[in-house]
């Protein structure tokens, strides 16, 4: 009995150390398997999340990049913007660097000496002079056209001829116009043109013919003003920048001290009827007439 009881005894140490390995095993087995478990849990919900992120994310990306490529700008919009973008650009060929509108002779006599000068000059001629006037004549034109108006169109085109102070302003304006209209013919022709120029007569002057040509091309008239205003103002600054001389900076700061004026005038010659016509700028009329006699010239107006 003895032997057997000290086996039991030696084995004892063994056994219980068997059994704590076992006990081990098993514990970091089953926290293996919980582990696990927990992995695949998270796992599975951010891969959820990241799908139905994704889901909902796609969309809007589709939308935003739709927006931002022009997509939503297709269209009349589109082809209205980059027609007159076109047609009052400084590259378009109606020769519009070759005339001041008098400013040539203003520079001459002391009137305009620097940006300061021709911001005030500028000013009135836009809004109570020439520019005004024109944004009239354009307006009118504009919806004659629309209309289909044959007689309201002839008086507007004689009524703008009529206006102008000068015979070097007529020069000016007669030429634009008509170069206006054979660029616009050749390179951007429409049977609605073509049956809005068979109906009129004579030559017609330049904001006439933009008004002409924007409403047969289906433009509406309030971009078209805006357009046809700003790039008169480019215009007589680039003449100025040319004449005082101004540097570019300086020309930049009196086209962006005009801009309220450009938005004011188009507003008020779109409201305005043919009633409301008038000029002021007398200093301004008087420089396109004594310009014709100016012994050194480098405008034709």
């Amino acid at each position: 009995m003895r032997k057997p009881l000290r086996r039991a005894t030696r084995m004892m140490p063994m056994l219980t150390r068997a059994m704590r390995i076992t006990s081990m095993t098993i514990m970091l087995t089953i926290m293996r398997m919980i582990t696990t478990m927990i992995m695949t849990t998270i796992i599975t919900t951010i891969m959820g999340m990241a799908i139905t992120s994704t889901t909902t994310v796609i969309p809007m990306l589709m939308t935003t990049t739709s927006a931002a490529d022009g997509s939503a700008l297709l269209g009349a919009d589109a082809a209205a913007l980059y027609r007159l973008m076109t047609w009052l650009s400084p590259a378009f060929p109606v020769g519009a660097f070759s005339y001041s509108s008098g400013i040539e002779w203003a520079v001459e006599a002391g009137d305009v000496s620097n940006a300061s000068t021709l911001r005030g000059w500028l000013s009135a001629m836009l809004s109570d002079g020439s520019g005004f006037c024109d944004g009239v004549f354009l307006t009118h034109a504009h919806r004659a056209v629309e209309a289909g108006d044959d007689g309201a169109l002839r008086d507007v085109a004689e009524l703008a001829a009529a206006f102008v102070p000068s015979r070097e302003r007529l020069l000016e304006t007669s030429t634009q116009g008509r170069a206006f209209i054979e660029t616009a013919r050749a390179a951007w022709s429409s049977p609605e043109l073509e049956q809005a120029l068979s109906r009129g007569e004579g030559t017609l002057v330049y904001p006439a013919a933009v008004g002409l040509v924007a409403a047969a091309h289906g433009i509406p008239l309030r971009p078209t003003l805006h357009a046809f205003l700003h790039a008169v103002v480019s215009n007589w600054i680039s003449a100025g920048s040319r004449l005082i001389p101004l540097g570019q900076t300086d020309s930049q700061r009196v086209l962006a001290a005009l801009e309220p004026a450009v938005a004011a005038t188009a507003e008020r010659a779109q409201c305005a009827a043919l009633d409301d016509l008038g000029s002021a700028t007398f200093r301004a009329d008087l420089a396109s007439l004594r310009h014709e006699t100016q012994y050194t010239r480098l405008f034709r107006s």
